[in-house]
């Protein structure tokens, strides 16, 4: 009886929040799994049956090496945003997010990958106004290094490839970091105090809904070429994601709130100051902007054109990861 051969695709990024459940889902789907890693990994922290290559992810012998063969490229290796950062960042953004992304894409070619799937942010957008929901047709107008570096990452694969660029909405789930892990974090010691009403509205999607998009994507004939959002398929207030963390907690939300205006000046103050002294302040004017602005996306066309239906609301997806990060002991 003649077998068929399982697809072979690379990841690079996979030991992030996102690449460690690609791979896991790829792998009970048959595919065949390599993974390009910039540093040597800890045992047991990839599947034994994962093709491993190390190096840089400008390595142009490691990337070679590492396509040939492959159908389909999973590309989630990206400097994340942080907050505040300092102007040396700027070239490490360039350096992998732009940079990267060209090596990555090259090897492709030589390779004659099928398809690639680049792994963008609805940060690309920039803030939404008041009443306005952003598709794939708004302009961008990135206001981060991270953001305008994913953007130029975009142009790159979508200029060379048949590839296919998803732009994440804000990603949630067990192994998360960065502002919404800090959230958790507090809400849960009763430490958070909200800055402003919270009526901001923001777009979620849970890290398993990702990888359900990334697979549909890689698979369906009509998305090469193609720009798609992937969200939760709503827009939610900062509220009513605090009220669904709390809930995953057992906890009441916080029923009192502090003034934009004042803590942004102390804030400001706060940055000043440590700057004199040549040190970077924690919380910064652009933190508290970050976290009062409207971030509100729509995920239609990828539920139009490929099919996809997420399967988390914003209930269920707080109430699983709060559910493992205890699992985990990381609460």
């Amino acid at each position: 009886m003649m077998t068929t051969q399982a697809k072979m695709a690379l990841v690079t990024g996979a030991t992030g929040a996102i690449g460690q459940v690609l791979v896991q889902k790829m792998l009970s789907q048959g595919y065949q799994v390599r993974v390009v890693v910039r540093h040597t990994l800890p045992p047991n922290s990839l599947p034994e049956s994962v093709s491993v290559f190390r190096g840089d992810i400008t390595d142009s012998h490691v990337l070679n090496a590492a396509a040939t063969g492959a159908d389909v490229i999973f590309h989630l290796a990206a400097k994340l945003h942080v907050n505040n950062p300092t102007p040396p960042l700027h070239e490490e953004y360039k350096w992998v997010n732009v940079e990267g992304t060209r090596c990555l894409v090259e090897a492709a070619q030589r390779a004659q990958v099928r398809c690639l799937i680049f792994f963008s942010t609805i940060n690309v957008y920039g803030p939404s106004q008041p009443g306005q929901i952003l598709s794939e047709n708004s302009p961008l107008y990135p206001d981060s290094w991270y953001a305008e570096t994913k953007a130029q990452g975009e142009q790159i694969v979508l200029s060379r490839l048949p590839a296919v660029v998803l732009r994440l909405a804000a990603v949630y789930g067990p192994g998360m970091k960065g502002n919404y892990a800090r959230l958790v974090r507090a809400l849960a010691r009763g430490l958070f105090v909200p800055v402003g009403n919270c009526s901001n509205r923001r777009t979620l999607v849970h890290v398993q809904d990702v990888v359900t998009a990334a697979l549909l994507a890689a698979q369906h004939p009509a998305a090469a070429g193609q720009i798609f959002n992937v969200t939760d398929g709503q827009v939610h207030t900062l509220n009513e994601i605090i009220a669904a963390i709390c809930q995953a907690l057992g906890r009441r939300p916080p029923r009192l709130y502090v003034p934009v205006a004042p803590v942004r000046l102390a804030a400001g103050l706060l940055e000043d100051a440590l700057g004199i002294m040549g040190r970077q302040s924690p919380v910064g004017r652009s933190t508290i902007d970050k976290f009062v602005e409207d971030v509100a996306a729509h995920g239609d066309r990828i539920q139009t054109e490929l099919g996809f239906r997420p399967a988390y609301d914003l209930e269920a997806g707080w109430q699983e990861t709060i559910a493992e990060l205890r699992r985990e002991g990381k609460l």
